[in-house]
């Protein structure tokens, strides 16, 4: 099989990634230092990270790198994103499209894909009113409300996680864990039940070592600063709790040694997800070793409270079981030992590669 995975590169993460990558490249060598630094690898299939050569890897929205692909391959440089991606695929020529990125690249451009495609997949994990993803041969996710969503459209559907990333078992066995809770994500008065719980906890931090790492807009940071008084700003200013236990945001390795240094990883949906469980973090948290509270729903097999996570069903709660991890620490090791052998087994990465294979029946 010829599989080409194409995905997307996070906007704040990639700044990061051209600050620490800056000099001429080849898109050989800048797309492998993207692998290696694991961004987004729990959704990246085997063949990726295991350097198959009859895959094919790019983040069809990164510009730098596609840029270099169309230098070195005789494109113009004002050619179009996916004029690129289409150029790569019949260059690869590709047998299985596998998008992480259908917002960008639907139905439209599903249709134009070269005759060597015979299977076209992407992965799609949110409400996307007024999205197209009907010539897909499978549209793919781990929350099944969603999947029925697509399903009563009419689409091809199948369940699909994401995957423990082996590079994280060497963080896993750190023992020298200073941080007790530490939160990766974003924070908004939009999404009400994790604002609630994310300012509840703040408040352990004259207590515990709190830490933060949250994306912030523009808006956010200026509102942050004392200009964050002035009318206008301050509806967008964040409570002094968040305030104060806040970093920078992390991604890739870096979020891998960070969670390694954490007891808890504390976790929470976003309102859209109704009563479905599973983002990327429960298998991140989980495969670096650390204990996962995360909010009540319905998580992927082998995800059961007070075995393998904890589960809070307010923000009251999440403290109260927060504190109690804590302060029974050999019992809150013992539930992420458990999560973390969970996870690397149920969800590895063959597991995973055998379930995409299955969709293709």
């Amino acid at each position: 099989m010829r599989l080409f995975q194409n995905a997307g590169i996070y906007t704040a993460y990639a700044h990061k990634f051209n600050a620490d990558n800056l000099g001429e490249l080849s898109f050989v060598r800048r797309r492998q230092a993207y692998l290696d630094d694991r961004f987004g690898a729990s959704h990246l299939l085997s063949p990726m990270l295991d350097g198959d050569e009859t895959a094919f890897f790019t983040n069809g929205d990164d510009p730098v790198l596609q840029g270099l692909w169309a230098r070195e391959n005789g494109l113009s440089h004002d050619t179009p994103p996916d004029e690129i991606l289409l150029a790569q695929i019949e260059a690869h020529r590709t047998e299985v499209f596998y998008n992480l990125d259908p917002m960008r690249y639907g139905s439209d451009f599903v249709r134009r894909l070269p005759g060597c495609v015979r299977k076209s997949v992407c992965w799609r994990a949110a409400p996307s009113p007024g999205a197209d993803f009907s010539a897909y041969d499978r549209v793919v996710c781990n929350f099944p409300s969603i999947i029925e969503s697509w399903r009563r459209l009419g689409w091809r559907v199948g369940y699909l996680t994401p995957a423990h990333d082996p590079a994280m078992d060497a963080y896993a066995g750190n023992t020298e864990r200073p941080l007790d809770i530490l939160f990766i994500g974003g924070y908004s008065r939009h999404h009400t039940r994790r604002a609630e719980t994310l300012e509840a906890v703040a408040q352990l931090a004259s207590r515990y070592r709190v830490m933060y790492c949250l994306d912030q807009s523009r808006v956010t940071r200026l509102a942050d600063s004392p200009l964050g008084l002035l009318p206008g700003l301050s509806r967008h200013r964040r409570p002094q709790s968040i305030r104060q236990v806040s970093s920078a945001p992390v991604f890739g390795r870096e979020l891998y040694e960070l969670m390694s240094r954490a007891k808890i990883v504390l976790n929470g949906a976003i309102d859209m997800a109704g009563e479905d469980r599973g983002n990327m973090r429960c298998f991140e948290a989980l495969g670096c070793g650390a204990l996962m509270v995360s909010d009540h729903g319905r998580y992927p097999d082998g995800f059961v409270d007070g075995e393998t996570m904890l589960t809070y069903r307010s923000a009251e709660e999440a403290v109260a079981r927060a504190v109690h991890a804590l302060e029974n620490w050999g019992q809150g090791r013992e539930v992420a030992a458990k999560g973390w052998d969970m996870v690397r087994n149920r969800y590895s990465k063959a597991v995973q590669w055998k379930m995409f294979q299955e969709l293709l029946g």
